[in-house]
């Protein structure tokens, strides 16, 4: 009752005052919001750029934009919005508090602080500011500072049991663990029913080897809620450091239910695995970890070890050898190597890792004093330790990497005109783009379904053959003309038909050769005729940019294509219509596609240029930035493509979001 009660009352503010013309802009601030309060950050970024195309001194709506984007982990764009209402208001006191939040999760503490700072100076009294900024002390490892800001912070809020944990995490890197036991005990009577107290509380037992305390705080964790990852992890932990390796494994079964993804514990399940003898699930492990986690030296190292055990030699040398790869300086795996080689009857290679092994555990033994010379040169460290969950802030992510099968983002699609139905397209941007000669070509053609789009047309393929056949009888009795050529061009590429749309393309242009439009088809079809091919070879990549922030756009390829033809179709269309954007936005793919990234940028910068509101090519470019290393740049053009309509992008800004500390 009291939502619909919301909605009538909606209902009757006016969107445009009568009295003055113009828009109600309380209206949209308040839409705005209300979508906020619903978690519908895209249609609030679609509300609110409404008010500020009328309205671009409105800070409020800069303000709540920023939180939109924020919540879509789009922190760049936030900043971004944040700071353009500080300058429009520059006593905004929320403003200042948000962008050095937003900043804190961007590593840039400094600045987070200096406006946290503000924040304060302006309103002293407003409690979170306290408890926002003695996280970023925490990241930022000033814990005293932290200490103290969560001390102001619980003085005017003392049954926020976050306040308590944060403060005792802060104690525990002081090395002060009976503060630490205070505040995890404080926490848990402010509030019993959060699992987060009890789990770091055990995870304290845990460090000092009281076990039996620290199963207890794991159970009562997981009783609080039991889709909780880390205390089971650590529960497991527990019951394989007191020989209890059943309950272990279950445990790291329930976190793997949990998140599919997490190598640590297909670590840790292998280590358990195989010290009961279980080598063949051990392996099946290991090989989950170096399929998620494919840079951790020891998996390959433990490995082999394993595949040493089950007599199969020649896999244990290809993992010793990835671990030397990995990390030259691994006396061990050296040694493990060595001794391989030499049940295989390798004795030169035996002796000469034997020797090399020698050398790196010498120097070892050298340094030891040296904090930074490496751990594997010593010959005495136990490499099947099992790891403990490693406690963060919140206490509620495992991270793990998406794997190489898992989706990859192509750049988006070039523009062509395409037979479909005109409602199938979906809704331009803000801005809507006009081009005079445009619609004078489609007057022209007075074809209902023909539309200039990405998208693949929806008309049945026996529709597209009956049409195509239309046009063939048409042109073969002489009464075709050059736009019955086009579109038979069209049906024939929509039905894979590419060399015969090609030729049709080139006969229409032969009759018609200043139309810009007719070359743009012909490039998108040759395009695609070439991807077409190269997909049946399976030896050519599209343009990709993994999942993996660390991966790169990528175009691997054994046999090469071009795109020359292509590119040549779309430079005569570029001197023919100069003020055309979708021209430089489909060369500017094609460039990308032949490894020219730098003029793939041009063009897609040409492309903004001539139609501001160009949300594909916002996205585009900023793929192409990522790929040159200009990371922040190609976050702010994924934030200003996702402002723009495309929800896409904001998908591709969680891979280059730090996960919340």
């Amino acid at each position: 009752m009291r939502r619909t009660a919301i909605l009538i009352l909606l209902l009757t503010i006016p969107v445009f005052s009568a009295a003055y013309g113009q828009l109600n802009k309380a209206y949209f601030n308040y839409i705005g919001a209300v979508f906020l309060n619903d978690s519908k950050y895209e249609s609030a970024i679609e509300t609110l750029n409404i008010l500020l195309r009328v309205d671009p001194e409105a800070y409020e709506a800069y303000f709540l934009r920023g939180v939109a984007k924020y919540n879509l982990d789009d922190l760049l764009g936030a900043e971004q919005d944040f700071s353009t209402a500080i300058e429009k208001n520059p006593v905004y006191t929320l403003a200042y508090r948000n962008r050095a939040i937003t900043r804190s999760r961007l590593g840039n503490y400094d600045d987070a602080l200096k406006d946290f700072q503000e924040a304060v100076d302006l309103r002293p009294d407003v409690a979170g500011t306290y408890f926002s900024r003695g996280v970023t002390f925490f990241l930022s490892q000033q814990f005293e500072n932290a200490i103290e800001d969560f001390n102001q912070f619980l003085k005017y809020e003392t049954k926020v049991s976050d306040a308590y944990i944060n403060r005792g995490l802060c104690y525990l890197h002081l090395q002060d663990t009976i503060r630490a036991y205070e505040d995890f005990n404080a926490a848990i009577r402010t509030n019993r029913e959060d699992p987060r107290g009890y789990y770091f509380r055990g995870t304290l037992h845990m460090a000092q080897q009281e076990y039996d305390m620290s199963l207890l705080d794991f159970d009562k964790a997981i009783q609080c809620d039991s889709t909780y990852v880390p205390p089971y992890f650590n529960r497991a932990v527990v019951y394989a450091n007191t020989q209890r390796p059943v309950q272990a494994i279950g445990d790291f079964d329930r976190v793997l239910q949990l998140d599919s993804t997490n190598s640590q514990t297909y670590f840790n399940r292998a280590i358990v695995r195989s010290q009961i003898g279980d080598y063949n699930r051990a392996l099946e492990d290991y090989d989950m970890v170096a399929r998620y986690s494919p840079g951790n030296v020891l998996v390959y190292y433990n490995r082999a070890g394993l595949y040493q055990q089950l007599g199969n030699y020649e896999r244990a040398v290809e993992d010793y050898t990835r671990a030397i790869e990995l990390y030259p300086d691994f006396a061990n795996a050296y040694l493990g190597r060595a001794g391989v080689k030499y049940t295989l009857g390798d004795m030169r290679g035996s002796r000469s890792d034997h020797t090399i092994a020698n050398q790196k555990i010498a120097e070892y033994r050298s340094k030891l004093n040296d904090s930074t010379f490496s751990i594997y040169a010593d010959t005495s460290r136990n490499f099947n330790q099992l790891l403990a969950f490693e406690s963060r802030m919140t206490g509620s992510r495992i991270g793990g990497t998406a794997t190489d099968e898992e989706a990859h983002v192509r750049l988006l699609p070039m523009y062509r005109f395409s037979l479909t139905h005109p409602d199938s397209i979906p809704a331009p941007s803000p801005g809507r783009y006009r081009l005079e000669q445009l619609e004078i070509f489609r007057d022209e053609m007075d074809n209902p379904y023909l539309v200039l789009t990405t998208t693949e047309s929806d008309l049945p393929a026996d529709s597209l053959l009956a049409y195509d056949r239309q046009l063939e009888e048409k042109i073969a009795f002489g009464r075709g003309e050059w736009p019955d050529l086009f579109l038979r061009g069209i049906t024939q590429s929509q039905v894979k038909q590419y060399t015969s749309s090609v030729n049709t393309y080139t006969e229409a242009i032969d009759r018609n050769p200043t139309n810009a439009f007719l070359y743009i088809n012909r490039a998108t079809t040759r395009s695609e005729m070439i991807d077409f091919i190269s997909s049946i070879d399976n030896s050519y990549q599209r343009i990709t940019i993994d999942s993996d922030p660390t991966s790169r756009l990528m175009n691997s390829s054994t046999r090469v294509y071009t795109y020359d033809d292509a590119i040549a179709d779309l430079n005569k269309a570029a001197k023919l219509l100069p003020e055309f954007a979708h021209i430089y936005y489909n060369r500017a793919i094609l460039l990308a596609r032949s490894s020219r990234m730098p003029e793939a940028f041009e063009d897609f910068t040409r492309a903004i240029e001539l139609y501001p509101d160009f949300a594909e090519a916002y996205f585009n470019r900023g793929l192409i930035q990522i790929y040159m290393k200009d990371t922040r740049k190609g976050c702010l053009d994924l934030s200003k493509a996702g402002e723009l309509g495309l929800s896409q992008a904001y998908e591709i800004l969680k891979e280059y979001t730090p996960l919340d500390d």
